[in-house]
């Protein structure tokens, strides 16, 4: 068993090498054929969580599986299958987004998303900072939980983009993606893939830190409008970005360790 598994491996680095110098169709077929194995364990996990038939998301998944081979690059290091989950489970994921848009927010919930945006700005100017979760849903006269759960719905549906650049803060053209490149960041490729566990980790954060990542990431805002409107200056709001950043690493870690083979 030990023997066949290293012999799999190894003829899976060497097609991949041969891909890189000559992709043709016919190794790259070869490949996917190699490494279905992903493909299948991504589909049956998350089959167990929606309604979705299995055949569906296995088809799907192996779209992904094709776009992670044709982007492969063994000489960066990695090890195909954890470049490769984030693709096949992310196609998957897609999918089930799609098909489900149709499903539309609650009234009250919409009329709740407006009203919080309007008291968090005016708390926001009366205290000189963001005000806290609690203070808006105590101001709703809702529960902390439903108001996190209104949030959660309405940022579902602005995912945050790997495109997104965070030069105002870095003062350089790099993406959000590009940052991703760091061996530290590597885990958070998945986030892109499961908006929920992005903001599941986001509600987890220190007040301050969280509205600095969200305020760059979703609203596009400076580090000097970010410093003004939660009242500390900007150097620190790019080291809370840093921090934060780094505690959702960690805090996504446990869930890719779950998906990766």
């Amino acid at each position: 068993m030990v023997a066949t598994e290293s012999s799999l491996r190894s003829d899976n680095v060497e097609l991949l090498m041969s891909y890189q110098h000559n992709p043709t169709v016919a190794l790259r077929n070869k490949l996917v054929r190699l490494n279905a194995g992903l493909v299948r364990k991504i589909a049956h996990r998350i089959s167990r969580q929606c309604c979705e038939p299995y055949e569906d998301l296995e088809q799907i998944g192996y779209l992904g599986l094709i776009r992670a081979v044709e982007r492969f690059n063994p000489s960066q290091g990695y090890a195909f299958s954890s470049f490769a989950v984030p693709y096949i489970r992310g196609e998957m994921l897609h999918f089930l987004r799609d098909r489900s848009s149709s499903i539309k927010i609650p009234r009250r919930w919409q009329d709740l998303q407006k009203e919080g945006q309007r008291i968090r700005a005016q708390l926001t100017q009366s205290l000189g900072h963001q005000p806290s979760d609690a203070a808006v849903a105590e101001q709703l006269g809702i529960s902390l939980n439903e108001w996190r759960e209104v949030k959660l719905a309405t940022q579902n549906r602005s995912p945050l983009s790997l495109d997104a650049t965070v030069s105002q803060q870095t003062d350089s053209s790099m993406t959000l993606g590009d940052s991703l490149t760091d061996p530290q960041y590597q885990n958070l490729q998945v986030l892109e893939e499961d908006r929920q566990q992005l903001q599941l980790a986001l509600s987890q954060l220190e007040d301050k830190t969280r509205a600095a990542i969200e305020f760059v990431f979703f609203s596009g805002l400076s580090r000097k409008e970010v410093a003004e409107r939660i009242g500390i200056s900007p150097m620190t709001v790019t080291r809370r970005i840093q921090r934060g950043l780094e505690q959702m690493t960690t805090l996504m870690q446990a869930q890719t360790l779950r998906t990766d083979p």
